[in-house]
């Protein structure tokens, strides 16, 4: 069976591979917003008017540069997106896949558990790192570290990153309704520039959400502030009911 279209004749296979790369590309499109990967596709996207703009007017030296830059396309495209690809094949790999945005759901209750341990820390500067897991498991995380699996409460969290303890200088990771595991290594952002005053902890939090869909609230025992890091971006300054409307906010956005 065939359709005619502007006397074109479009069959269901063409109708069928028009869908599914629109959407591959929607998806692509909606896991790079708002990431380093999508200002690249921005540049990435830029390069290529001006190409096309060029070419026409006869600018040679220029188009010259463009089309060898854009000649070898799919490596540039590699090397530029590199870790982004990394992320994004992980996540299709994971256990919920390319065209399901669901997350594990922290519900109010365990959110509210958080953001008062948090802010209790916060207070009394005592530093602390908390990752929510996203779809991309952190099994390799959590088994570095030490196993768990325990409720979540706040005395708990607080007792993990008390001063002196064996836990307090690693992660706690939370997954599902569950402390997984504690002392936790998480990797480092390699993006420092404009960050040189982040601490380590600061710096593991950007690592982590820059590499996987996670949520870090990190608190900083310099500056006694709770901040949350989602896809490698750090805001804070919170007290105890935003800190808690944000954590909302950010895992609806990611359900």
């Amino acid at each position: 069976m065939t359709i005619p279209v502007f006397n074109i004749l479009v069959g269901w296979r063409d109708l069928l591979d028009i869908f599914l790369v629109t959407l591959l590309l929607y998806r692509v499109i909606l896991m790079a917003q708002g990431t380093r990967a999508g200002a690249a596709m921005h540049g990435l996207l830029l390069v290529i008017i001006v190409y096309l703009v060029t070419r026409p007017l006869g600018i040679n030296t220029l188009n010259w540069i463009l089309e060898n830059f854009l000649s070898s396309l799919v490596l540039v495209v590699v090397i530029i997106f590199q870790r982004d690809i990394r992320t994004a094949l992980t996540y299709m790999g994971s256990r919920r896949g390319l065209f399901s945005t669901a997350r594990q759901k922290t519900n109010a209750e365990l959110r509210e558990k958080i953001a008062d341990a948090a802010l209790y820390m916060a207070q009394r500067k005592i530093g602390a790192l908390i990752v929510i897991e996203g779809a991309v498991p952190l099994s390799d995380i959590v088994q570095g570290g030490v196993v768990l699996h325990a409720d979540i409460s706040r005395e708990l969290l607080i007792s993990i990153f008390w001063p002196g303890g064996p836990l307090h200088d690693g992660a706690a990771v939370i997954r599902g309704n569950k402390i997984a595991a504690a002392g936790c290594i998480l990797p480092l952002t390699t993006l420092v520039q404009g960050k040189q005053d982040y601490g380590t902890r600061h710096r593991a939090a950007l690592g982590i959400t820059e590499d996987t869909d996670a949520i870090a609230v990190v608190v900083s025992e310099e500056r006694g502030v709770a901040s949350v890091a989602v896809q490698g971006k750090l805001t804070g300054g919170f007290d105890a009911a935003k800190l808690d409307r944000v954590l909302g906010s950010v895992l609806e956005k990611h359900t």
